[in-house]
């Protein structure tokens, strides 16, 4: 048996907190409860970050600055319908067509709704797919059928064998754009999960929750960058005697801290998310409201090397949801 000591008012993140323990409570060595525990004192200065476990090879070069391929997805929950916005099929019967008058658009016969006339005048910059599909109106299935109609989730979107997000995807196949910054960053309320969900793909390829992160990127007061390493050090030991937990769980772990260092350390998110580096101008352009923000956070994060930003608005303002019909 061998006693884990905790650092002297120093609590584990990971422990229940305000419970007074005795500092000689015995912890069975290679115990789940143990390793998360001495995992906590290389994770003491970040463990309140609430980063996820969506990960990229410490050791990854930079790609190649003609090679830093990014997406930002704009997921509009309960949003318009197309016939009011790129396809508003004027030739078809009046019971199909959308209710508003086409316009012409940059790309000749092609036409928007009256409400685009700004997207119209870019149309040869867009690539419009008409062509998307699904069978299944219900909202859960239907988010994850976008261009994979075998794709099935539970209703309640709990379905943890599910197939993954697209994020998820370019996190495992892409990885980041440039080490030390995460493959997948999501900016969505935590009930919009189904929109970014990793599947059986497991968590190490779940996005990097970025309505939690932000403001939460400088290190805890009295905690200065040798002491963390010397916490690392200390985890890099107790590591050794942790053989019986799964090897899957061990080096998630792992990767994860070695990315949480990687972020906390290098300033490179921390940047990012600091939007007030950006002007007035710019800011009200983009719009004061949440998404206009969210919008503005993501053009920063794919421009400093995250490969794919998801945005998600607001459920249900959109459509008949909302009080706008």
């Amino acid at each position: 048996m061998i006693r884990f000591y905790p650092i002297a008012g120093k609590p584990s993140m990971f422990s229940r907190a305000h419970q007074p323990t005795s500092p000689l409570l015995p912890i069975r060595v290679g115990s789940r409860r143990w390793f998360l525990q001495a995992g906590a004192a290389g994770l003491g200065a970040f463990s309140q970050l609430g980063l996820s476990s969506s990960l990229t090879q410490a050791a990854e070069p930079a790609r190649p600055s003609g090679d830093k391929k990014a997406v930002i997805l704009f997921w509009l929950s309960g949003g318009p319908s197309h016939i009011d916005m790129w396809d508003p099929k004027p030739d078809a019967p009046q019971e199909i067509r959308g209710p508003y008058t086409p316009i012409a658009t940059k790309i000749p016969g092609v036409n928007f709704s009256e409400h685009m006339p700004l997207q119209a005048s870019i149309a040869d910059k867009l690539s419009i797919i008409r062509s998307v599909d699904c069978s299944a109106s219900n909202h859960t299935p239907i988010t994850m059928q976008a261009g994979n109609p075998l794709a099935r989730r539970t209703n309640d979107g709990k379905d943890g064998a599910g197939y993954p997000s697209m994020g998820s995807v370019a996190a495992k196949f892409r990885g980041s754009n440039v080490p030390g910054l995460p493959p997948f960053v999501g900016l969505a309320d935590s009930w919009t999960s189904d929109v970014w969900e990793s599947g059986h793909m497991g968590q190490e390829y779940a996005p990097v929750k970025g309505n939690e992160l932000a403001g939460k990127f400088a290190m805890p007061p009295g905690v200065e960058v040798p002491r963390l390493n010397d916490r690392a050090q200390l985890r890099q030991q107790l590591n050794r005697f942790a053989k019986d937990l799964e090897h899957r769980d061990l080096d998630c772990f792992d990767r994860y801290t070695q990315q949480a260092y990687e972020m906390v350390l290098s300033g490179k998110v921390q940047q990012a998310f600091n939007v007030g580096e950006e002007s007035a101008e710019t800011r009200e352009a983009y719009g004061k409201e949440s998404i206009g923000q969210k919008a503005l956070l993501a053009r920063r994060l794919v421009e400093a090397g995250v490969t794919f930003v998801l945005v998600s608005g607001a459920w249900g303002y959109f459509d008949h949801h909302g009080d706008n019909v």
